[in-house]
């Protein structure tokens, strides 16, 4: 499972190169510029970042402790694929986790709380109109860690944060071929709706619905998509 680190710039110090090697690297692969299973080499990313190739090794070295990046001996490097099987195992556990996360946060999520995360819910985006897809899944991402954080387990918190950024890259993969805006808001205003109503197994059902939604619109895209970076 991916985790979030944060930059150097936002830890008070300059970023490093193998922090700016890192930070870019890794902004291509979660946003599929770097498809998965492409084979990369330090010598080809050192010259394309004009960079030596000890920050490069180095954040190569980080993205693959991500599981971002899987690692060959005198080989190179290759972007992870990913599967179906992924794509389910990822889904399942988030389900489980964001289904008690909202049944909690439904007794526990202020009004004020409410009325940001009924805001996130709006958020649409496509070719002519709406958020560019970098901002739609980053509003996405911030609409279900709301409700986790709502639910006032810190560590539910950071578990379901955690998948939310695993799931960032599939969400990058899917939302380029499908438009997701009308399952998205019908599935967002729901989950806010009985989450005002203090419904905790409305909240909860509502929630599992949304994931499995996404989970089968999701493979059912890329699976359909002769140009998809899926590995079945």
């Amino acid at each position: 499972m991916t985790k979030l680190h944060k930059p150097a710039a936002e830890r008070g110090k300059a970023p490093s190169l193998t922090d700016q090697a890192y930070a870019r690297l890794r902004e291509e692969i979660i946003t599929c510029a770097l498809r998965p299973g492409t084979d990369i080499g330090e010598q080809d990313l050192a010259a394309r970042l004009s960079m030596s190739k000890t920050p490069v090794r180095e954040a190569l070295a980080r993205l693959t402790l991500e599981g971002l990046v899987e690692a060959f001996p005198r080989r190179g490097y290759r972007v992870t694929p990913v599967t179906v099987k992924d794509i389910t195992d990822i889904f399942t556990v988030r389900k489980a986790l964001e289904a008690v996360a909202a049944e909690l946060a439904a007794l526990r999520m202020s009004d004020a709380e409410l009325d940001e995360l009924e805001a996130l819910s709006h958020q649409t985006y496509g070719q002519d109109k709406g958020l560019p897809v970098l901002e739609f899944v980053a509003a996405n991402n911030r609409f279900h860690a709301a409700i986790a954080l709502g639910a006032r387990v810190p560590r539910l918190h950071a578990l379901i944060t955690g998948y939310l950024e695993e799931c960032t890259r599939l969400f990058h993969m899917g939302a380029t071929i499908r438009d997701v805006t009308p399952e998205t808001e019908e599935d967002h205003s729901r989950i806010v709706a009985a989450l005002r109503a203090r419904d905790g197994a409305a909240a909860r059902e509502a929630i599992s619905l949304h994931t499995e939604n996404t989970r089968r619109g999701l493979l059912s895209a890329l699976i359909a998509d002769e140009n998809s970076p899926l590995e079945l």
